[in-house]
């Protein structure tokens, strides 16, 4: 039994993704910044293309104002040198105007054939500070006009902060019937609001278990006073060995250089470092042990030197199936794991759980991917 009802009950399957180091967020020992390293476009593609031979179904694919790669303009370069796993994008709801980001999105959707998803994101813009309802505001109109333009012939729409009357949607029809799946993570009030009337998949960050079932729990009911729900999924570090000795001293190792103000330096300088996500992840490390576990396996010393995220999986290839299975049962389909190095990481987590785990594409296990292309007007369909 799951801890809420889910959208996906009888799917026995989970869809398993990586983590392409967009923001500036790949290291051998974390806060000592490595060239060879950088979010390049050589480099971060590397972890797409790697990701996809190994199995992995999908990728997250960050935004954030750091020294790397565009999310948008990354994800169309990958586009061509894929054709399996699907792009996790991550989009900040206000950064581009809501018709031509459907439009983008859309294009974005025939370029990859269906194997786009999308992260909304409602954190502030580089060099802005705004109210946290106004974001979240902005956001849920930004959702709701990308809907209409997936789904209707005209958007009409009224709100606080966009209006727009009588506009075409044909520039912006999108690949996937109905659009692209939404995924979403926040904690507070406002954020659970918006998740639960309208987006597909809640992500969240490494928590206790019983901390998890709380925040699925608190989204849920959201979602029930809308008729509706929600699939659930977690965005956790990985670090897997043959025994639980190797990986623990494997974490040892990546901190073994950290200082511990210039970590601080990099968790303040992200858009979300304020973030009442970002302070759960803070109080973990509060409560963890002298070794930095908060419960058995999950260890906090990742956000020492990272904001969001800030925990990972540590343990033999045991202990982690273990633990993913009972997330499994709690109700959650969606997994982002990453590791440092990204790439080396990856390959430890593919050598030794991927082949245990079933894995799916949620989207075509949502029905959203046509078999053929669509008749849209970037389709088959009359040209407009």
């Amino acid at each position: 039994m799951t801890v809420v009802p889910i959208t996906s009950p009888d799917l026995d399957t989970a869809e398993v993704s990586w983590f392409s180091a967009l923001c500036s967020d790949d290291y051998q020992f974390l806060g000592v910044p490595d060239g060879a390293l950088r979010s390049s476009w050589a480099h971060c593609s590397k972890i797409v293309t790697t990701a996809e031979a190994l199995g992995f179904r999908n990728i997250l694919c960050p935004s954030s104002y750091q020294v790397g790669q565009d999310t948008l303009s990354f994800v169309a370069g990958c586009a061509p040198i894929t054709d399996k796993i699907n792009m996790l994008a991550a989009v900040r709801c206000g950064e581009m105007q809501p018709i031509m980001l459907a439009r983008t999105i859309a294009t974005l959707d025939h370029m990859l054939q269906g194997r786009l998803t999308v992260n909304i994101i409602s954190s502030d813009f580089p060099g802005e500070k705004a109210d946290s309802k106004y974001r979240y505001q902005r956001s849920r109109e930004v959702v709701q006009i990308l809907k209409q333009a997936w789904t209707r012939d005209e958007i009409n729409f009224a709100g606080e902060v966009y209006n727009f009357e009588g506009l075409t949607t044909a520039p912006a029809k999108p690949y996937q019937t109905g659009g692209p799946l939404l995924y979403f993570g926040g904690y507070s009030p406002d954020a659970l609001q918006l998740c639960g009337e309208h987006c597909d998949v809640y992500l969240m960050w490494p928590e206790t278990e019983d901390l998890l079932a709380e925040r699925m729990k608190a989204v849920h009911a959201v979602a029930d006073q809308q008729g509706r729900t929600l699939d659930y999924g977690l965005r956790v570090h990985m670090i897997v060995r043959d025994t639980e000795a190797e990986a623990r001293e494997y974490a040892d190792y990546i901190v073994s250089k950290l200082d511990d103000d210039y970590g601080r330096m990099i968790r303040d300088r992200a858009l979300d470092s304020t973030s009442l996500g970002v302070s759960h992840q803070a109080k973990n490390r509060e409560l963890a042990d002298k070794f930095g576990y908060v419960e058995p396996n999950l260890w906090t010393g990742v956000g020492r030197a990272r904001s969001g995220c800030g925990a990972a999986l540590v343990g033999s290839t045991d202990q982690v199936l273990s633990k993913i299975e009972r997330y499994q049962k709690m109700g959650m389909r969606a997994f982002i794991f990453s590791g440092y190095p990204h790439l080396d990481e990856a390959e430890h987590f593919a050598k030794r759980v991927l082949p245990e785990l079933k894995t799916c594409s949620l989207p075509h296990a949502y029905g959203r991917v046509p078999d053929q292309t669509p008749a849209t007007p970037l389709g088959v369909g009359p040209r407009a």
